[in-house]
């Protein structure tokens, strides 16, 4: 089985990470292939708690090469700063172990400045993002302007390039946004420093995949974000700039649909969305609260809260058509202990009609008009977090992941029941 790809089923935030580390202990590449450092997956492992945000969560396992795919972008100065806190805590990331696709596009101080400005100007309507410059940088390579990995194997001519189109972006931060510009000479000081400790990481991404895939390598696909944050098939505006689903791993890796024989969708036993944007099962009572505080859903790279919700199969059936998903990863079962009664939106009522299909086309405002039909399940107080076998899980608790697969028509074959690396239930 050459490739596997791992695509979150709901906004975001779902644990991909947890699924991908396991995975990745018999993959010989894992590679990311879509958005920046807005991303965040928490590793629990060895006696650390690991966030990366750019280096796939392969890079816990020694046997597999890692690589950044050309459908990411790269704020050059935070992978070297992520690189140093993965050496600091003992991970070996040498250019052997991580590679770097030439086509992924960079980002530039000033397009996070960019990035903060709009989300300012646009008040209410701010889409939430994590300014960290990936729209705007996504934005330049749509406008054929951004500039490319491969340009750092010659830092002077990236730190030319790097300094027009600074300059370029301060004349937008001057005369869209009436803001300060930013110094241009120390931020093209610090990116050439940059592009010369990162060169030796640089690879021809699509023969780096080719040649893996003629070598029969087992490659594992990690995306970021979200199917319901994808830029085509989310909830459009409130969306990222990137496509998360699984086509997005073709996209940005460089390879054709026959190669891949599982598709992962990894989704949480309730709803989490971070950002603005409609979220029909969102809970603004205790219950919401309590999933907050037990599942700790505060984002990796923000900190900010989560909004909480219970499950939606809803956008789980959505997710399995759009990515076709062949089964799904359930993350955080164990922080439904306690509840006495659960919920699962089954179906929507929008305007006095009844639907099962998500209506992502339709846009932002008609999924927040959607109002969730619900089925309750009785709860389990029991701590699942010692459970290995999905028998041993309390009845009631056995039931609700039942109830799951035949609401998505769709098997789940990892049950996630804590925060630990060894936290899993497998088939």
């Amino acid at each position: 089985m050459p490739v596997t790809i791992v695509v979150g089923a709901q906004w975001g935030d779902e644990g991909k990470g947890r699924v991908v580390d396991d995975l990745a202990s018999r993959a010989n590449v894992v590679a990311r292939y879509n958005g920046g450092d807005n991303a965040g997956h928490t590793i629990v492992a060895e006696g650390h708690t690991l966030g990366l945000h750019l280096v796939p969560s392969g890079i816990l396992n020694p046997q597999a090469i890692c690589l950044i795919g050309g459908g990411t972008v790269i704020n050059p100065l935070r992978l070297l700063e992520e690189i140093a806190t993965l050496r600091n805590a003992g991970i070996e990331v040498t250019p052997e172990r991580l590679k770097i696709a030439a086509g992924a596009h960079l980002i530039l101080p000033t397009h996070r400045a960019l990035d903060g400005a709009q989300e300012l100007t646009l008040g209410e309507q701010a889409i939430g993002t994590t300014a960290r410059g990936i729209g705007p940088t996504y934005a330049d390579k749509a406008r054929r302007v951004g500039l490319r990995a491969a340009l750092l194997r010659d830092p002077d001519t990236f730190a030319t390039q790097a300094r027009t189109l600074i300059i370029t972006h301060n004349e937008r931060l001057i005369n869209l946004f009436q803001l300060k510009p930013q110094l241009v000479g120390p931020q093209v000081e610090q990116l050439r420093d940059a592009a010369a400790q990162l060169t030796p990481y640089l690879v021809d991404g699509a023969a780096f995949i080719t040649d893996a895939l003629a070598e029969n390598k087992e490659i594992l696909c990690e995306g970021a974000q979200g199917t319901l944050l994808d830029l085509d098939h989310g909830t459009y505006p409130f969306v990222t700039s990137s496509s998360p689903i699984a086509g997005g791993a073709l996209t940005g890796l460089g390879f054709g649909p026959k190669e891949v024989t599982r598709v992962v969708g990894v989704a949480k036993a309730y709803t989490t969305r971070v950002g603005a944007g409609a979220f029909p099962t969102e809970l603004l009572d205790a219950t919401g609260d309590r999933l907050r505080d037990i599942g700790h859903e505060y984002g990796v790279t923000t900190g900010r809260p989560r909004r909480c919700g219970w499950l939606d199969t809803v956008i789980l059936r959505y997710a399995a058509q759009v990515n076709g998903l062949t089964e799904i990863a359930l993350t955080k079962l164990d922080v439904l202990s306690g509840i006495p009664t659960l919920k699962i939106a089954v179906a929507y009522e929008i305007n006095g009609a009844i639907t099962p299909h998500f209506p992502a086309e339709w846009g932002n405002e008609i999924i927040a008009a959607a109002k969730p039909i619900y089925e309750e399940l009785p709860g389990w107080e029991a701590d699942l977090r010692a459970i290995r076998r999905r028998e041993d899980l309390p009845t009631e608790a056995q039931a609700y992941v039942a109830r799951i697969e035949a609401l998505v028509a769709t098997r789940i074959s990892f049950i996630g029941v804590g925060p630990e690396r060894e936290s899993l239930i497998l088939p």
